[in-house]
């Protein structure tokens, strides 16, 4: 059985990957995303913001609450929902 604790499952960042941060002098959510790269896949920290948040103050010694959150930043241009459903845009349609 392994023992990798896996905290984000998008970008495969482990529990010892988030204390190795804090380790380094990274204490703050953002910084151990920019090391780490949690929070960066597809579910945008949606699921291991929290358990990231609660390694970190671990790890640092610090309360949970002293955590501060880390900055979304959403896609520059948003892709629209017909793309995804594989639908045609009003580019692909012949003018009327």
């Amino acid at each position: 059985m392994s023992r990798k604790i896996i905290l984000c499952r998008c970008e495969d960042v482990t529990l010892h990957d988030v204390e190795k941060a804090v380790a380094a002098g990274y204490s703050d959510l953002e910084e151990v995303k920019r090391y780490t790269g949690f929070g960066t896949g597809p579910c945008q920290g949606k699921e291991c913001l929290r358990e990231i948040a609660l390694a970190i103050a671990k790890a640092a010694g610090l309360l949970p609450v002293d955590i501060a959150p880390f900055t979304s930043r959403p896609p520059l241009v948003p892709t629209e929902l017909k793309v995804l459903a594989g639908r045609p845009g009003r580019a692909g349609r012949a003018a009327r």
